[in-house]
């Protein structure tokens, strides 16, 4: 009985870590293969006693959204801008329709207003609050199923903060 509770064990770990590793690997494809959009930032404290300096982001595509009025996930279509800035086009459930030069964003609705990509904080160093006051936009890189993944924060000259 101990040698079956050993191997369930052992095969629950190995698929725990493949499917870890799967992960990993599906975020840097994403980051290696993923579109570049800038999304304009909205100001908010950037300290949190509890978990050290981080940034906690709010977009502007998400501004003037009512959460009552769309479903509970769905995709933010954007559309870039000649200087790379996404701008909202329209919110939808399903990934399609799709026009040319239009990108997915999926989301979750927030319970009061807006909606959430899963990109709210950036963390950084203890002590570099200063350099990251100046980000204008969020960095992130979207694949054509509206997956994202925050890659930095950006400034007024859409150079990426470091």
């Amino acid at each position: 009985m101990i040698k079956y509770k050993r191997i369930i064990i052992l095969i629950n770990l190995v698929i725990l870590l493949g499917l870890f590793n799967n992960s990993i690997l599906q975020k840097e494809e994403l980051i290696s293969d993923g579109q570049l959009i800038l999304l304009e930032l909205a100001p908010v404290d950037p300290r949190s006693l509890m978990q050290g300096d981080y940034m906690r982001l709010r977009y502007a595509i998400s501004d003037n959204i009512n959460s009552g009025s769309i479903s509970k996930r769905g995709f933010c279509v954007v559309k870039l801008e000649e200087n790379g800035i996404a701008k909202k086009v329209r919110i939808q459930e399903n990934k399609t329709p799709i026009n040319d030069n239009e990108f997915l964003i999926e989301y979750t609705s927030k319970r009061r207003r807006g909606i959430n990509i899963g990109a709210e904080s950036y963390f950084f160093q203890e002590g570099e609050a200063k350099r990251y006051e100046t980000a204008k936009y969020g960095g992130i890189k979207v694949d054509n199923q509206g997956n994202s993944l925050l890659i930095g924060l950006y400034d007024e000259n859409f150079s990426k903060i470091e």
